[in-house]
């Protein structure tokens, strides 16, 4: 596959990657099967890196694969990660899977976002808490962040729409960090536009990523649900496409909300 002329080259790309983890070439070189002479080579452009250390530079700087697969074609050589649709027949058994996990996870609400939040799968318990949001944010495709933010959607019954919204934002502006995907930016400047949402965040504090027990608080129904969130990633996979998936699954935080929950979506689905 040819190159763009003007598409940065191997060692713009992996230096830009060593600058975003806040390394300099030295502690690179202590960490790496790599002299920071070579390092610097690399890129300015006088020495061009073989396959493997394009890919082991990208280990150790912690570059999605969808980068990594960029690097290697910036490099020279053919992408190493593939990408299938989850609709193909080799991927059944991750479909089977996460339908599996969503369905055992009910009464409570579980979904499966793509790396734009789109939303892939979901189960009852979200289909329950939704219930109420305007049909145009529903119809596909389905954007989890709009669900969640939009004045349409959630955000009016979200009593702790400052934490809550604020930590979606800064789980978004990681992601748009990470993969410069436009479509992200795009997204997060509608998100932050929204009137109720930009009037909450003026004061609020600045969300921590780590959080171990991220809470979700609505009014829902005349009842008030506490949840608590947490989101999971296939940390090992090696297709694009089962890499950008992420599982959000919310747990009831009180005996009150489980047993709204029950009551309102049932037993579990059998398997």
């Amino acid at each position: 596959m040819a190159l763009e002329e003007d598409a940065p080259s191997v060692g713009a790309l992996l230096r830009e990657w060593r600058e975003r983890r806040n390394l300099t070439q030295r502690e690179v070189a202590s960490r790496s099967a790599v002299s920071a002479r070579h390092l610097s080579f690399v890129e300015t452009g006088r020495a061009r890196p073989s396959r493997e250390m394009v890919l082991h530079l990208a280990e150790r700087f912690d570059v999605p694969l969808r980068e990594r697969n960029r690097l290697l074609l910036a490099a020279g050589y053919a992408p190493v990660f593939g990408e299938r649709s989850l609709d193909d027949r080799e991927m059944a058994p991750v479909r089977e899977a996460l339908e599996r996990f969503l369905a055992a996870h009910e009464p409570y609400p579980a979904l499966v976002v793509d790396r734009g939040w789109n939303v892939v799968a979901r189960n009852r318990g979200v289909r329950y808490v939704t219930g109420g949001v305007a049909a145009e944010l529903l119809a596909p495709p389905v954007n989890a962040l709009r669900i969640a933010l939009h004045p349409d959607g959630l955000a009016p019954r979200i009593r702790n729409l400052a934490a809550w919204g604020g930590y979606l934002l800064a789980r978004l502006r990681r992601d748009i960090e990470v993969t410069r995907d436009p479509d992200l930016e795009s997204l997060y400047e509608e998100l932050v536009a929204y009137p109720e949402l930009s009037t909450v965040l003026g004061n609020a504090e600045e969300p921590d990523l780590n959080e171990i027990m991220l809470m979700h608080e609505l009014s829902l129904d005349d009842a008030e649900l506490s949840l608590f969130c947490t989101f999971t990633t296939f940390g090992t996979a090696r297709d694009l496409t089962l890499a950008e998936l992420t599982i959000a699954a919310f747990y009831p935080a009180d005996a009150q909300t489980a047993e709204v929950l029950a009551a309102a979506v049932g037993d579990p689905e059998p398997g």
